[in-house]
């Protein structure tokens, strides 16, 4: 007691703009604030390029996106296993590589024939694709789907057809309950992915026209008609590949979880460069003459073609989702 009063009594006798600063010198009160001696840490929210980038890059998918159309056996396959997945330098993916500074590394895992349950189950005794993705991926692509509904088969009863026969469009029920059976299988493909990269981009790719919009005449033993139900079939597939992957999105926009997964519609993409055009993004039927087999390349891009494909993944890396992200860097002042 004898403290405050002494201190209340040398508070009386000093000037009246100095009892501020004694009390808070002697009492601890009147104090000002202090000055914060930092500011906390600040979310900033990405950009689809930062999140793109941010981490690895990992490439996944069936022939279209392991560069079969360009896959020449005489040459060095690209990455481990590659020369039974007939993946080659060529394909989009490692042109989509080069052309991005990744804060990981690339990986590029698409393998020829590849179908949904190869994706989550592995073929020629490697790894499942799926596999290759991980907590530091920032960006997977993606094609599938073109197995699981048929097509290789499906093109070849198509040509080997006699020329009046129907064989060709007789298909059509048989491809449109695979079709229709893909579905659920794609969401355990994407669901797997997401799971291993929650915060990544997926960008899943469509399958380009085969022909032209309206075919005029008989390519490869494959008259108007034929061309016109493979067209049309090339679209069922696009739009249940794209249904899925935007049930995808508007759940993740939904639960503004991390992360996204992007349809690119490539079905016009090659439009004006199809098969049997002047310059055609996608080889015709090529034939082995010593074996008289027909080689894998056949209707798969050429090199333009997936330069083409590359232009896609590009433009889809700058534009995003159209929404804005929810990843978030913790940024310390």
């Amino acid at each position: 007691m004898a403290v405050v009063a002494g201190a209340a009594l040398a508070l009386s006798v000093v000037p009246l703009g100095l009892h501020t600063m004694l009390g808070c010198a002697v009492l601890d009160v009147g104090c000002a604030p202090a000055e914060p001696r930092g500011r906390l840490p600040e979310l900033t929210r990405l950009t689809p390029v930062e999140v793109a980038l941010s981490g690895g890059y990992v490439a996944l998918g069936d022939s279209y996106s392991s560069g079969e159309g360009v896959y020449d056996g005489a040459g060095a396959p690209a990455g481990d296993g590659a020369a039974r997945c007939h993946r080659s330098d060529g394909s989009y993916a490692p042109q989509v590589a080069g052309a991005h500074a990744f804060g990981g590394e690339a990986g590029f895992w698409a393998c020829s024939g590849a179908t949904t349950g190869q994706l989550l189950r592995g073929q020629h005794g490697h790894a499942p694709q799926v596999s290759r993705v991980s907590a530091g991926t920032s960006l997977v692509t993606l094609s599938i789907g073109g197995n699981d509904a048929g097509f290789a088969p499906v093109l070849t009863e198509c040509i080997a057809k006699l020329p009046w026969s129907s064989a060709c469009v007789d298909q059509d029920a048989r491809v449109r309950q695979r079709i229709d059976e893909l579905r659920p299988r794609l969401r355990q493909v994407l669901a797997g992915i997401r799971a291993r990269a929650p915060e990544a981009r997926v960008i899943v790719l469509g399958y380009p026209r085969p022909f032209p919009a309206a075919p005029s005449k008989t390519v490869t033993n494959l008259s108007a008609a034929d061309q016109r139900w493979l067209n049309g079939v090339t679209r069922l597939l696009n739009d249940a590949v794209g249904a899925v992957a935007r049930e995808f999105e508007q759940l993740i926009t939904a639960f503004g979880a991390p992360g996204s997964v992007e349809y690119v519609d490539a079905y016009d993409a090659f439009d004006g460069h199809e098969v049997g055009q002047p310059r055609p993004y996608l080889n015709g039927l090529v034939v082995d003459l010593g074996e008289l087999t027909v080689n894998a390349r056949s209707f798969h891009p050429t090199a333009d073609g997936y330069r083409r494909f590359a232009e896609l993944v590009n433009e889809r890396i700058a534009a995003g989702p159209g929404r804005p992200m929810n990843n978030f860097r913790l940024a310390t002042p």
